[in-house]
């Protein structure tokens, strides 16, 4: 009788390891910015209001984990509207031909201190170029709901003339690289 109580915990324990967890970005708390250099001695900052994607875990962590998102590149808000006309037109993002800015992963990795690195393919402007993303997993609780949420932040750069972003291709008056900031809370499906 012991011995099956023992498989019937192991096989419980082994199903609640591996089970498929799915996990949807709550726009209401999260954000996805930018800053970068301007004419060498400021910088503009902006954000993308409108985006959505999921991490798929299996588990309470982000080990094997999954992450896509979808940013739809009109909704850039610098909170100028004259330069954000300019940036959704063909000189930067060419919104009307290319909507959206991708980003699948391909693999996740732990370092020895407990920080994730997130492998993917970044799409923006029809041009995708592999990435790694250094994410800080900020845990699991519960939120008012009851419901389980999970926190995410990532922080890297990217060079603009790589998705072909080319206004301006010697960086004098708006930097090559961008910094990218994305904080993000999930909702556990």
């Amino acid at each position: 009788m012991k011995k099956v109580f023992l498989s019937f915990v192991f096989v419980l324990f082994s199903m609640m390891s591996f089970a498929q967890n799915n996990w949807e970005i709550d726009p209401m708390h999260s954000s996805v910015n930018f800053n970068i250099k301007h004419m060498g001695i400021s910088f503009v900052q902006g954000r993308f209001d409108k985006f959505n994607g999921k991490v798929v875990t299996k588990g309470a962590n982000l080990d094997n984990a999954t992450f896509n998102i979808a940013i739809l590149a009109e909704s850039i808000n610098t909170n100028v509207e004259m330069r954000d006309q300019h940036l959704r037109s063909d000189e930067f993002f060419a919104v009307g031909r290319y909507p959206e800015i991708l980003f699948e992963s391909t693999s996740v990795t732990k370092d020895k201190e407990g920080s994730y690195t997130f492998k993917g393919k970044l799409t923006i402007k029809g041009n995708t170029n592999d990435v790694s993303i250094p994410v800080t997993f900020g845990g699991i609780t519960k939120n008012k709901s009851g419901k389980e949420v999970m926190g995410l932040q990532a922080k890297f750069n990217i060079n603009r003339l790589d998705y072909k972003i080319d206004y301006d291709p010697s960086g004098a008056g708006i930097a090559k690289d961008a910094e990218l900031s994305v904080y993000l809370e999930l909702v556990k499906k």
